[in-house]
C-alpha cells in the first residue's frame, strides 16, 4: 500500500514582470515574506516502503485550497481472522502443474476389512498427478540448493508422530531441511525427520534430486492428525519419520527409526496383489508408462539412495513398495 505523504508548501519568486507592476514597498514586503518564510519538513512514514529520512522544501510554493491534502492516516489493519492469501506465499502454477482439486484430501474412502480403504479408479485429475508445490518454508534464496540439519525442534516436536512410546529418543533424530524441484519447475525448501545416523546421506541425495530437477510434490513432517486420519487414498507427501508399524504387521517400521523415506507415494504406490495404497493411485502399477516423479531402475531416485547404499522396495519380489527406500532394506 502507498504511504501518504506530507504536503510541501511553496512560496513562488515574483516574475520580473510582475516585479516592475509593483509599487517598491509592497515588493520589498513580498520578497521578503518568501525569503524569511518558513519551510515545511514532512518525515517519510516509517516502513512505508519510501527513502527514510525528511524531505525538505527550501522554497515553498503556495498550495491551492481547493486541492485536499492527503490523508496520513494509515489503512485500518485487517482483522485478525483474515486468511492470508495463498497468492502471497504461493505463486501461480508454472510449467503446466495445476493446483490441487479442492476434493484432494477431503473425501474419505469405505473402509475394508483389512482396514484399507476401498480401491478405486485414479481421478482424471490425477491422471497423470501433476500438482504445484504449496510453499509451507521459504524457498530457497537465488534457486540453490540448501540443506540444514540441527537438532529436532520444540515445535517440531508438537506437530510430529514422535511420542515416548517411539522406538526412537528424540537426541537420536535430527530436523533436516532440503531443496526440492516441484512440478511447477519452481524450487522450493521441504523438511523432513530422520535419525541422525541417516542425516548426511539424506542431504546428499537431496542434494542429487535437485540437480537432476527430480520433481517432488510436498516433503514436510507427518502429523498425528495425518498419520490417524482415515483414508483418502489421493496422498502423496514425501517424508520420513512416522512412528507407525509396517504395513500389514505388528512390528515397528523403519520409518518409527527415521531410517526410511517414502518418495511421491501416489505416483510409487504400494502393490501387493489387487491392494494398492494410496488406494486411488492405481494408474501408477503401470510402471512401463513412465511420468514425472516415478522411480524406475536406474532413475535419479534409485541411483542417490543406492549411493548411500539404501535398499529400493521397488527390487522387493514378494510385494513392490515403489515409494520406499530403506538402510537395512525392510
Amino acid at each position: 500500500m502507498d504511504a501518504a505523504r506530507g504536503t510541501q508548501r511553496r512560496c513562488a519568486t515574483p516574475s520580473r514582470r510582475a516585479a516592475r507592476t509593483l509599487a517598491g514597498a509592497a515588493a520589498v514586503l513580498t520578497l521578503a515574506a518568501c525569503a524569511g518564510g518558513p519551510t515545511t519538513t514532512t518525515a517519510a512514514p516509517s516502513g512505508a516502503g519510501s527513502a527514510p529520512g525528511t524531505v525538505t522544501s527550501a522554497a515553498p510554493t503556495p498550495v491551492p485550497t481547493t486541492v485536499p491534502v492527503p490523508s496520513t492516516t494509515p489503512a485500518p489493519a485487517p482483522p485478525a481472522t483474515t486468511p492470508v492469501t495463498p497468492a502471497a506465499t504461493t505463486p501461480a502454477p508454472a510449467g503446466g502443474a495445476t493446483a490441487a482439486p479442492s476434493w484432494l484430501g477431503r473425501r474419505v474412502l469405505k473402509l475394508r476389512k483389512d482396514g484399507y480403504g476401498v480401491m478405486g479408479p485414479t481421478p482424471p485429475e490425477l491422471d497423470p498427478r501433476n500438482i504445484a508445490t504449496v510453499d509451507t518454508l521459504p524457498p530457497p534464496a537465488g534457486g540453490t540448493f540448501r540443506s540444514t540439519v540441527t537438532a529436532v525442534p520444540a515445535s517440531v516436536v508438537a506437530r510430529s508422530t514422535w511420542g515416548p512410546d517411539c522406538p526412537v529418543t528424540l537426541e537420536d533424530l535430527r530436523y533436516v531441511t532440503v531443496s526440492f524441484v516441484g512440478f511447477d519447475g519452481r524450487p522450493h525448501t521441504g523438511e523432513l525427520l530422520v535419525n541422525k545416523a541417516a542425516a548426511p546421506a539424506m542431504v546428499r541425495v537431496f542434494r542429487k534430486l535437485y540437480a537432476a530437477r527430480f520433481p517432488i510434490e510436498r516433503m514436510v513432517v507427518t502429523t498425528t492428525e495425518e498419520r490417524d486420519a482415515p483414508p483418502t487414498g489421493d496422498g502423496n507427501t514425501t517424508g520420513s519419520f512416522n512412528c507407525r508399524s509396517a504395513a500389514g504387521t505388528a512390528h515397528w517400521s523403519q520409518h518409527a527409526y527415521g531410517l526410511a523415506v517414502d518418495v511421491n507415494p501416489f505416483m510409487n504406490p504400494y502393490v501387493k496383489g489387487g491392494i494398492t495404497l494410496p488406494e486411488l493411485a492405481g494408474t501408477y502399477r503401470d510402471r512401463a508408462d513412465v511420468r514425472p516423479g516415478m522411480i524406475t531402475r536406474g532413475s535419479p531416485a534409485a541411483r542417490a539412495f543406492a549411493a548411500e547404499g539404501w535398499v529400493w522396495g521397488g527390487n522387493w519380489k514378494s510385494l513392490k513398495d515403489y515409494m520406499h527406500f530403506s538402510r537395512n532394506g525392510t
